[in-house]
């Protein structure tokens, strides 16, 4: 029987406890809490199974990203000594049957070295961000705050 059905069964067997006579009642609760007991534990088994699946997946991610950051890093360095030395020897293109290598102007950017100085007009607003640390302290000591509410949620803790 699945989770759902048993749940569904003793919220029915806690609706009719004053029709069923105590020792009935006892047996059939029994019955389906030792049920739901296992179901759950399997649940959670499966659930944490699950969890090192994505613990190992995340491990790799990490390890996959260091090793392509590293060659990333490579490339650039590669072509960073690559127009260095085509600089040096005054070469601005090669040309070859499979590929062209060419040096070329950037577009322009702009190299920041004091922001302090740089007018406002050049300033790009931030949006706003709500504080709701803050908001959930003023609401617990009592502050009337139009437009929130604390909220109280509940989830599953296993142990």
């Amino acid at each position: 029987m699945k989770l759902y059905e048993l749940s569904q069964q003793y919220s029915q067997l806690m609706e009719l406890v004053e029709e069923l006579d105590a020792i009935t009642f006892r047996d059939t609760l029994e019955s389906i809490q030792e049920e739901i007991d296992d179901k759950v534990e399997n649940t959670v088994k499966l659930m944490r199974s699950f969890q090192g699946d994505v613990e190992a997946i995340k491990s790799e991610e990490k390890r996959l990203a260091v090793r392509r950051k590293a060659i990333e890093n490579r490339i650039e360095s590669i072509k960073e000594y690559l127009r260095n030395e085509m600089e040096i020897a005054g070469i601005d293109k090669v040309k070859r049957p499979t590929l062209t290598v060419s040096i070329a102007n950037n577009p322009p950017s702009v190299e920041i070295s004091d922001e302090s100085l740089i007018p406002t007009d050049f300033m790009v607003p931030q949006p706003d961000r709500i504080d709701k640390k803050a908001l959930l302290v003023a609401l617990k000591e009592g502050e009337s705050i139009e437009g929130c509410s604390i909220k109280q949620t509940r989830s599953v803790r296993i142990r």
